[in-house]
Formats: C-alpha cells, sequence, structure tokens
C-alpha cells in the first residue's frame, strides 16, 4: 500500500515538474537549454524532498500504529485478575462476623417474643386456675352445705 502511495505520489511530482519547467521556459523567451534544466532539476529536488517528507511522515504513523497495536496485543493478553489471599479471608471473615451479628439479633428477638409469649400464656392458665378454683370452692361449699343439713336432717330424725 504504501508503495503504490509513493509511486502515485511521484508521478504527479514529476509531471507538475515538467508542467513547471515548461512555463518556466515560455516566461523567459531567451531560456537557453541548460536554464530550463536547470530549473526542472531545481524543482524535482523540492519535489524529492517533499516526496521524501510525506514517505516520513507515512513511516512514522505506521510505527506508531504498530506499536499501539502490539501493546494492546499484550495487555489484552495478560491477565489483569490479581486474587490476593489475604484480602479474601479476611473479606470472607468479615461476611461471617456479620452473619453471626445478624443470626445473634434474630434469636434475641425469637427469645423476647416466646418469652413474652409464654408469659402471656403464663397469665391466662394462672386466671384459668383461679376460676375453676373459685368454681370449685362454691360447688364444694354449696354440696357441703347440703351436706350439713341432710345431717342435721338425719339427727333430727334419730
Amino acid at each position: 500500500m504504501i508503495s503504490s502511495i509513493r509511486s502515485s505520489l511521484l508521478r504527479r511530482v514529476a509531471f507538475v515538474a515538467v508542467v513547471f519547467g515548461g512555463l518556466a521556459a515560455c516566461q523567459k523567451n531567451d531560456a537557453t537549454a541548460g536554464q530550463v534544466a536547470g530549473k526542472v532539476n531545481d524543482v524535482a529536488q523540492v519535489a524529492g524532498q517533499k516526496l521524501d517528507q510525506a514517505a516520513s511522515y507515512v513511516g512514522q504513523q505506521v510505527d506508531a500504529t504498530k506499536a499501539a497495536a502490539e501493546q494492546n496485543l499484550q495487555s489484552a493478553s495478560s491477565p489483569s485478575i490479581n486474587i490476593d489471599p489475604g484480602a479474601l479471608a479476611s473479606t470472607a471473615q468479615a461476611n461471617l462476623q456479620n452473619a453471626a451479628s445478624a443470626t445473634q439479633a434474630q434469636l434475641g428477638k425469637a427469645a423476647s417474643l416466646t418469652g413474652q409469649s409464654l408469659e402471656t400464656a403464663g397469665r391466662k392458665l394462672q386466671d384459668w386456675s383461679a376460676q375453676n378454683s373459685a368454681s370449685t370452692t362454691s360447688a364444694t361449699a354449696s354440696s357441703t352445705s347440703s351436706g350439713d343439713s341432710a345431717d342435721a336432717q338425719k339427727q333430727m330424725d334419730k
């Protein structure tokens, strides 16, 4: 590709040099063949310098692109993941401590709720027991008093 650019550019420069040489010869009616050849030679030298500069610029751009591509290839082929075992262990330990702390808080909450439920159930059982005890006592008292009446009646009958 570079050689086709150079040959195309070289043909253009040569054409421009011939045209300038012809124009220079036409401008000076008294120009000699040596003077025209000298002018054409000067134009050819300037054109050659410009061609060298263009080729140098293109070469620099090609080299820069090639270096960048090689650097990208090297950085893409090397692994970019680094695992530090110490940091990994430290993170795992911190996560376990956080999980243990959260578990402990939930267990404390569950124990508190269980304690409250047991306390409420105990109160209800005591209330029920007190009501049952009062009912039993009044039933016993009334059966005792009717039993006493029956005993009194038996005593009188004798």
